[in-house]
């Protein structure tokens, strides 16, 4: 059983790190310079907040984090 947590783990690990390294930063980067917001453009992606790829992707991102969470409180129950 415990060989089945580790491997759980392990893979929701590395979708999580993958998922994280994935995803665009919040940073203006070069459009800071000129003193634009990143919220202030008003592309499809913006409008449709809720249906976005970058909205999905923090939802994957939170399931994720919960499941890493569970896993790791199982193991440490296992272990003792």
């Amino acid at each position: 059983m415990t060989t089945l947590f580790v491997v759980l783990h392990l893979i929701v690990t590395v979708l999580l790190i993958g998922i994280v390294l994935a995803q665009e930063g919040k940073d203006p980067g070069m459009k800071g310079i000129q003193g634009s917001a990143p919220d202030t453009s008003d592309s499809f992606f913006n409008k449709y907040g809720g249906s976005t790829k970058q909205s999905m992707m923090n939802k994957f991102t939170v399931t994720l984090a919960v499941l890493f969470l569970i896993t790791t409180m199982v193991l440490v129950i296992l272990a003792a």
